[in-house]
């Protein structure tokens, strides 16, 4: 599964992608290569968990759980593979050769949300990092990865706004601009790409001003009114993206919108990677969400390599 968020924030609670969507040939390779040897070296028998992150095309391995993590059971609904089955006839003593796998072609995607209990919470800041917050996941498939991630803000209950009516406004304030500057400004293009009017506050604005992305600027908090607090009380933004920072007093600042967006109940993104997956969502989701396919057509449609 390939994760949608960046490593430093903990895998259980990272959107993830099956099959992924970017890994090259030679990634996918060595990451079947480590993972062997790493089995082999440990002598894992039955289901072994693997974490990996990749920076200028050099994969690193960050862990390995000899155990079973809680998305084997929807890794196995994607694959049509009943890995918790498997992995109990190795420990009872099978061997490997007689299950006869088979490496898999697939039509479909399947795009794993966390869920989350901030909305129990109502003090707790809803950022995400190293530590695990979420307490469940849910499941979209599709024929594309796009509409499948779409799909799963659905059931995670953070609905997106595909719809578009005219004036339809997001609210989008950038702590980390500079360092992931591409990633930035293609958020920012791709929203405003949709039709939405975004609402940025002050060194948003003139982050994407200069790079000629169309914004107005809201007010932070004690800076005037209305300010990003407004909008949210009053409905007018229908999405909020909101980075945290590292400044102390920026983030407290920023606490209070996240907790505000809750409170509303408006949809909210944390990081830039999940955003730019938001709005391709939200493109794909615009095309059609097609038909109700029964799980058993989507099996039906995968092939072995």
């Amino acid at each position: 599964m390939e994760h949608i968020e960046l490593a430093g924030v903990h895998s259980g609670d990272s959107a993830c992608i099956i099959p992924p969507v970017s890994l090259t040939e030679k990634d996918m390779a060595a990451i079947k290569d480590y993972t062997r040897k790493i089995a082999q070296a440990l002598h894992v028998c039955g289901l072994m968990n693997m974490q990996y992150a990749i920076e200028d095309g050099k994969v690193y391995v960050l862990e390995a759980n000899p155990r079973a993590s809680r998305t084997v059971p929807l890794v196995s609904k994607v694959c049509n593979t009943q890995m918790a089955s498997l992995a109990t006839r190795l420990m009872l003593g099978e061997k490997l050769a007689s299950l006869n796998l088979r490496e898999k072609r697939f039509a479909h995607f399947g795009a794993k949300e966390a869920v989350f209990p901030f909305d129990k919470f109502p003090e707790v800041d809803p950022v995400l990092g190293p530590e695990m917050r979420s307490t469940g996941e849910v499941l979209g498939l599709s024929d594309s990865p796009s509409l499948a991630f779409y799909k799963s803000q659905e059931a995670a209950g953070n609905f997106l706004p595909a719809g578009f009516e005219e004036g339809s406004s997001i609210l989008i304030s950038l702590s980390d601009k500079q360092n992931l500057r591409e990633q930035a400004i293609n958020v920012g293009k791709i929203f405003s790409g949709l039709g939405f009017k975004i609402l940025a506050t002050e060194g948003t604005a003139g982050f994407y001003r200069e790079a000629g992305v169309p914004c107005e600027v809201i007010a932070k908090l004690n800076e005037g009114r209305p300010n990003v607090i407004d909008v949210i009380v009053n409905r007018s933004v229908t999405l909020v993206i909101n980075t945290p920072s590292a400044h102390r007093d920026a983030i407290v600042d920023e606490a209070v919108v996240r907790k505000a967006v809750l409170k509303y109940k408006i949809p909210y993104i944390t990081t830039l990677a999940a955003a730019l997956a938001a709005g391709r969502g939200i493109e794909a989701a615009r095309k059609g969400k097609g038909n109700v396919k029964a799980l058993q057509k989507y099996h039906a449609e995968i092939t072995e390599v």
